[in-house]
């Protein structure tokens, strides 16, 4: 079975259990936690993906981080799960997948704007009901800064990359002198 499939379907069955107990945004809030701390965590991460480290010292250490967290009893089974089958080393694409069909759950599409100046709030809500008016759905957005753009936008959403920036347009007229 491949990765995509493994994390897809323990996304799937970790998001069942959630509507079932209606903690949909409950659970992904503790997954990205406890993803967040295996992606810091080095020496963490390398003894629970390893083949050779015992299940039980790996299933004691992945309960001494859920109490550390505070994370729910449905999350601690869950992990104790992914620790029992040795799925836990895709944690962080079953928290992609999770966050994903969450939001196709509830009606949302994350979307993430980045630009070389500073946007007003009303330009910025402006992007942001466009984006809305488009898709027919809630957009979650986030907004940074990226000097290296020039000036013009890039947007991201839904896994497409939308690129009106002019670093961007310069590179596309440089190929083409290059290219004669």
């Amino acid at each position: 079975m491949s990765n995509s499939a493994i994390s897809i379907r323990y996304a799937k069955a970790l998001l069942n259990m959630a509507v079932e107990k209606q903690q949909v945004e409950p659970y992904a809030e503790e997954l990205a936690k406890v993803v967040s701390v295996m992606q810091r965590e080095d020496v963490l991460r390398l003894l629970l993906d390893s083949p050779t480290f015992p299940v039980e010292k790996k299933a004691a250490i992945v309960g001494d981080l859920a109490e550390l967290l505070k994370l729910s009893e449905g999350m601690r089974s869950f992990l104790g799960l992914l620790v029992e089958k040795g799925r836990i080393v895709y944690l962080p694409q079953i928290q992609t997948n999770y966050r994903k069909f969450a939001d196709d759950l509830s009606g949302l599409v994350r979307a993430s704007l980045s630009s070389a100046a500073e946007l007003s709030s009303e330009r910025t809500e402006a992007i942001k009901q466009g984006l809305e008016k488009q898709t027919g759905k809630q957009v979650v957005l986030s907004v940074d800064v990226d000097e290296s753009l020039i000036g013009g936008l890039q947007a991201e959403m839904g896994g497409k990359l939308f690129d009106g920036s002019v670093k961007t347009q310069l590179k596309r007229i440089t190929d083409t002198l290059a290219k004669g």
